[in-house]
C-alpha cells in the first residue's frame, strides 16, 4: 500500500521520509546528510505533515522525521547521532548524568522529559563543542557503557559522577548517592573511585554526602553478610568483635570471627580500618602475626556479597572445614568491637 500522501493540484507529491536508523519504537530523527542522499530536501514537508511543515531541526544537522515535539527518546538519540556525524571515524559516546541515571530508573532524579539538557560522554581528545540541549562531557577513560532499551548510557557510578559536577548543593548530591546505594545499583565504593578518578571529592558538597553514604553502604553490607551466614547455615560466629594479643596488643577488628576454626572474616569495604589497611611497615607486621597465630583471614566485597552470596558462603564454609588440618591456633583474646 502506498501511504505517500496525495499532491495536491499544481503541486508535487511530498517526498517519503527515509526509513528511521533506529528500528523499533518509534523513533523518527536522522541527519541532513541522510536526507539529502535519499534526494529529500530537509525542508521539504514531512509526509503526512500540514502543508508548509518541514523536518524540524533538533540540533544542528539532526531532523525528526514528523512535525511537532521530539519525544524524549528522541532527544537522547538526536544527541548521539549528533555526537556520531561529528567524529572523523567512529568512537565510544554514551548518555551520561541526570539523563543516564533516568534510564537506570532513579526516583532522585527529573524525568526525562523535564531535562534541559541531555550529556553525552565522549572521549577527550574529541574536539566537539555543546549546542542546544546537548552538553559535551570529557573524559581520558571511557567506561564500557551500558546498553538501555538499545541506548548507550553511562554506568551509575560514572554517571553519578557527571551529573554531581554539575549539582551544588550537598541535599541534592545526598539523594542522588544515597539511592545509588540504598537502590543496589552499586556500592559506596564504586562511586568514591570514580568522584577521585573525576577529581570530585575535594568539593564539600561531595564530601559532605560521601560520610553518610560510606556509613550507609557499610551498614548494607552488614546487612548482607548476616543475610549470607543466617541463609546458608553457616555457623554463628561472633560479631564484630576485635582480636588481641594476651598482652593487650591489637591485632584486628573484624566483622565475624569463628572461634573454633580461628577463622575472621573482614568486610573489604573503601575505608578499610587501620589495623590491616595500607602496605605500610606496622599493617604488615599485623598480617604476618595473623598468619603466624593460625588464623585464617578471609576478605570479602560487599559488591561480591550483592551480587554472588552463595559463591561467598562457599568460600567461608571451605574455610572452616579446612580449619580441622592446620596447626592449631596461638591465644588470642576475643572483645566486642
Amino acid at each position: 500500500m502506498n501511504h505517500t500522501p496525495a499532491a495536491r493540484d499544481g503541486e508535487a507529491p511530498a517526498p517519503p521520509p527515509p526509513r528511521p536508523p533506529y528500528p523499533s519504537r518509534g523513533v523518527q530523527v536522522v541527519t541532513t546528510r541522510q536526507l539529502r542522499a535519499l534526494g529529500i530536501a530537509p525542508h521539504a514537508a514531512a509526509a503526512g505533515a500540514p502543508a508548509g511543515s518541514r523536518y524540524p531541526e533538533l540540533l544542528p544537522g539532526i531532523r525528526l522525521l514528523h512535525p511537532g515535539p521530539a519525544t524524549a527518546e528522541e532527544r537522547l538519540y538526536a544527541a548521539l547521532l549528533y555526537t556520531a556525524s561529528r567524529a572523523a571515524t567512529p568512537g565510544p559516546a554514551m548518555i551520561t548524568g541526570l539523563a543516564a541515571l533516568a534510564l537506570h530508573h532513579f526516583t532522585a532524579t527529573p524525568p526525562l522529559t523535564a531535562l534541559e539538557h541531555v550529556e553525552v560522554l565522549v572521549p577527550r581528545s574529541r574536539r566537539l563543542c555543546s549546542t542546544g540541549f546537548l552538553r559535551v562531557v570529557r573524559g581520558p577513560c571511557l567506561p564500557i557503557p551500558e546498553e538501555i532499551g538499545g541506548i548507550p548510557t553511562a554506568p551509575v557510578p560514572r554517571a553519578l559522577a557527571d551529573a554531581v559536577a554539575e549539582v551544588p548543593d550537598t541535599p541534592t548530591v545526598l539523594r542522588l548517592l544515597t539511592e545509588a546505594v540504598r537502590g543496589a545499583h552499586c556500592e559506596a565504593a564504586d562511586i568514591l573511585r570514580e568522584l577521585g578518578r573525576c577529581g570530585l571529592t575535594d568539593r564539600p558538597q561531595v564530601a559532605d554526602a560521601m560520610d553518610a553514604v560510606l556509613a550507609q553502604g557499610r551498614a548494607m553490607a552488614e546487612g548482607r553478610l548476616y543475610a549470607m551466614v543466617r541463609g546458608h547455615r553457616l555457623p554463628e560466629p561472633l560479631w564484630n568483635v576485635a582480636l588481641r594479643l594476651p598482652g593487650g596488643t591489637p591485632l584486628i577488628e573484624v566483622d565475624a570471627y569463628w572461634p573454633e576454626q580461628a577463622v575472621a572474616l573482614d568486610l573489604d569495604t573503601t575505608r578499610e580500618r587501620p589495623a590491616i589497611a595500607g602496605p605500610d611497615a606496622r599493617a604488615a607486621h599485623r598480617r604476618s602475626e595473623l598468619e603466624r597465630l593460625g588464623i585464617c583471614l578471609l576478605r570479602v566485597s560487599p559488591d561480591r556479597l550483592r551480587t554472588a552470596p552463595a559463591d561467598q558462603a562457599a568460600v567461608v564454609r571451605t574455610a572452616l572445614i579446612a580449619a580441622a588440618e592446620r596447626e592449631p591456633t596461638g591465644y588470642v583474646v576475643v572483645r566486642p568491637r
